[in-house]
């Protein structure tokens, strides 16, 4: 199939951009990477009048430490989050996470806002900024407004975005001298989508974990924080026993999707193993 055929503009600011959807009646959508809205053109999923490319707007793009948080521009691409620095050093579970994103031709195009955007539950950087307790900033014609990711994801491909909006930056508190995390995904082969994937967050005072982000992809219709999973651990040491109690609240924590080649008990087996050797390289840092 082809994309049904529409009109094209690429404006130069955000504010330019929010007026070309409002004057298109909202039968428009942005690009920027496109790696999930060129299929979905192609197979008329999606058939927008108006495409508007965001990919040169300037402010949309690049990485900085404002205050006491990591801020990423929407259309910061994928490889970039891989080999920075800044993100290395302030927000490390962004820097594990990154190579297990797709292929790197993938990685070349597609951006941290529209993985974000697109909230797919298999998606790596959507579920490790639930873990990492970002804050998504989102810019309409009516003006910005700053969104906890806990609130932003609402289920199976849903945001709360609303027509016309779009992501402007995602906000992330920087690490500190007691941050430690751990990111791992399990899959049949590497560049599959995951079976399971976690990302767990923590600040640590020597072995007693004094606070922690747990967030799965492949879990649920959306990414997944294991709010019940944190509970147990917080305030404890990672003792055998503790380990085993947040495993085992994974069980409330997760809604996994089966199938006939993964049932649902097998996806939260292989959580619950994950989750332990996750926390097991929490425990082994010194």
């Amino acid at each position: 199939m082809k994309a049904r055929a529409f009109e094209y503009v690429r404006p130069q600011s955000v504010e330019e951009a929010l007026r070309a959807f409002g004057d298109a009646d909202g039968d428009a959508a942005y690009i920027a990477g496109g790696q999930s809205l060129v299929p979905a053109l192609a197979l008329r999923l999606q058939a927008p009048a108006l495409l508007i490319d965001i990919a040169r707007i300037e402010e949309l793009h690049g990485l900085a430490v404002v205050e006491d948080r990591l801020r990423v521009g929407a259309t910061t691409r994928h490889f970039e989050i891989l080999n920075s620095e800044l993100v290395a050093e302030h927000a490390p579970l962004l820097s594990k996470a990154a190579p297990f994103v797709a292929h790197p031709a993938i990685r070349n195009k597609g951006t941290f806002g529209g993985s974000l955007a697109l909230a797919d539950p298999a998606s790596e950087f959507p579920a490790m900024a639930l873990a990492l307790d970002a804050e998504v900033e989102i810019a309409s014609l009516a003006g910005d407004r700053r969104v906890p990711i806990a609130d932003f994801f609402l289920g199976l491909y849903e945001t709360a975005l609303q027509p016309g909006e779009m992501i402007r930056a995602v906000h992330i508190p920087v690490a500190t001298g007691k941050s430690r995390c751990a990111f791992g995904e399990l899959a049949r082969r590497r560049g599959d989508y995951a079976l399971v994937g976690a990302g767990v967050n923590a600040e640590c005072d020597g072995d007693r974990i004094e606070r922690i982000g747990i967030a799965f992809l492949s879990a649920g219709p959306a990414p997944m924080r294991a709010r019940n999973a944190e509970a147990v651990l917080t305030g404890s040491r990672l003792t055998l026993e503790i380990i085993r109690e947040a495993q085992e609240a994974l069980d409330v924590d997760l809604d996994p999707p089966g199938d006939e080649h993964t049932p649902v008990e097998m996806r939260l087996h292989l959580a619950r193993v994950l989750l332990g050797r996750l926390l097991g390289q929490l425990e082994a840092r010194p």
